[in-house]
């Protein structure tokens, strides 16, 4: 019982995709004509623009995608689910088939662009409290701008929300005895902030139509099988919405599930799911 799980943003590291772009050279082209840039030159000479979201997010489903295909090339055979974290959610819908290579790619190059126009938001990770706690700690000291973005593991939650009060946070959760490490974003992502990006998105999804997984994909937004009718709603509603990561990988192990493969750059959600798979 294996499930194939995609990074998301964070993962991306100058030199990624370096064996993969000669073995898929008519989608590298198709990337390059669609992005108005070389792919391979963006992963294999980086940092500077991999790491601009506009820049990042194409960049890594590309990767992902193309590994994914590799792999299933090189194995033929299929997982029993996918799941991906937020950006790599796309991943794992094109891996299940609910869109083609082009259109995925034109998805996460407009929510990249999207989210790189948010201005004035930060996050931050907030490791060694439980979520509950986390949320006591905000309702406590009136961090009522603040939301918890992802929940990645049990004891490692981020926050989200306007740079000031991201900052002011910090000697609170400290003094609460949490590691608080802020990212490096430009916006606050995952949260109501972000709502006219989420707007301008799901209008942007109305041109494009969608095909019932092949693959069961788990979703970021409620972590449970996407619908066929949801498809439109859930990739709007993820812009503003928390990834619920923990409990996609209890649902997932809930179902039997314990071969999880990292597909893509990286090995993050490796990490994270260990840490789940332990309670922690």
């Amino acid at each position: 019982m294996t499930t194939y799980v995609f990074p998301g943003q964070g993962s991306q590291a100058k030199g990624m995709g370096g064996d993969l772009f000669s073995e898929f050279p008519d989608l590298v082209q198709k990337a390059n004509d669609i992005l108005g840039y070389s792919i391979t030159s963006l992963c294999l000479e980086g940092p500077a623009n991999l790491n601009i979201t506009s820049f990042t997010q194409p960049a890594l489903f590309v990767v992902s995608a193309l590994t994914y295909l590799k792999k299933a090339k090189e194995t033929g055979n299929k997982p029993n689910y996918v799941a991906g974290h937020s950006l790599g959610e796309y991943s794992a819908l094109f891996a299940a088939g609910v869109f083609d290579f082009e259109t995925g790619l034109k998805l996460v190059q407009k929510r990249g662009a999207l989210m790189a126009e948010a201005s004035g938001g930060k996050m931050a990770a907030v490791v060694g409290l439980k979520s509950d706690d986390v949320q006591a700690v905000l309702q406590k000291n009136n961090l009522s701008t603040l939301n918890i973005a992802n929940y990645n593991t049990f004891t490692q939650n981020v926050i989200s929300g306007p740079m000031n009060d991201i900052e002011h946070a910090k000697p609170i959760f400290e003094a609460a005895g949490a590691m608080f490490i802020p990212l490096n974003v430009s916006g606050a992502f995952h949260s109501p902030l972000m709502e006219p990006a989420k707007q301008q998105f799901a209008n942007f999804l109305n041109q494009f139509s969608f095909s019932t997984p092949t693959i069961p994909v788990i979703a970021n937004v409620n972590a449970k099988p996407y619908e066929n009718s949801e498809i439109q709603m859930n990739l709007a509603n993820q812009i503003t919405s928390p990834v619920c990561w923990t409990r996609t990988i209890e649902f997932l192990i809930n179902k039997g599930e314990s071969s999880f493969e990292e597909i893509g750059p990286g090995n993050v959600l490796t990490g994270l799911i260990k840490r789940i798979q332990k309670g922690q």
